[in-house]
């Protein structure tokens, strides 16, 4: 299976509400529960409002569309990053997943896939 380092520093946040979220973000991703909100974005595209945040992830994404149907890939890749001692923070979209690992152990996380045998392509 192929892999997409993204090439962009992302931060999660909790903010008090959505209406500063720029939702024409290349990279946006938002959870509502009746407990908080929650944003994942760039970065440079943190929003004034929020409540607390942690800086300091790099992603990547597994690499064209994933079925409903699969069964165990994230599970897999979790595995093999925390065998490493790299925690993992994970969001899915219709599509595909997208793993987030801290800055510090991101070049890790990749070099383990790599061995594991996931391929790396072009960063974007």
């Amino acid at each position: 299976m192929e892999i997409e380092a993204l090439n962009f520093d992302f931060t999660v946040c909790k903010v008090r509400d959505y209406r500063k979220v720029c939702l024409e973000d290349e990279f946006c991703f938002i959870g509502k529960t009746d407990r908080e909100n929650s944003l994942v974005c760039r970065t440079e595209s943190v929003p004034d409002n929020v409540l607390e945040r942690e800086d300091g992830w790099r992603a990547f994404r597994m690499q064209g569309i994933l079925d409903f149907s699969l069964v165990g890939i994230l599970a897999e890749i979790a595995g093999l990053l925390a065998q490493q001692g790299i925690s993992i923070f994970a969001v899915s979209t219709f599509d595909t997943d997208y793993v987030f690992t801290k800055r510090e152990n991101f070049s890790k996380a990749l070099e383990v896939l790599s061995r594991a045998g996931y391929s790396e392509i072009s960063c974007k």
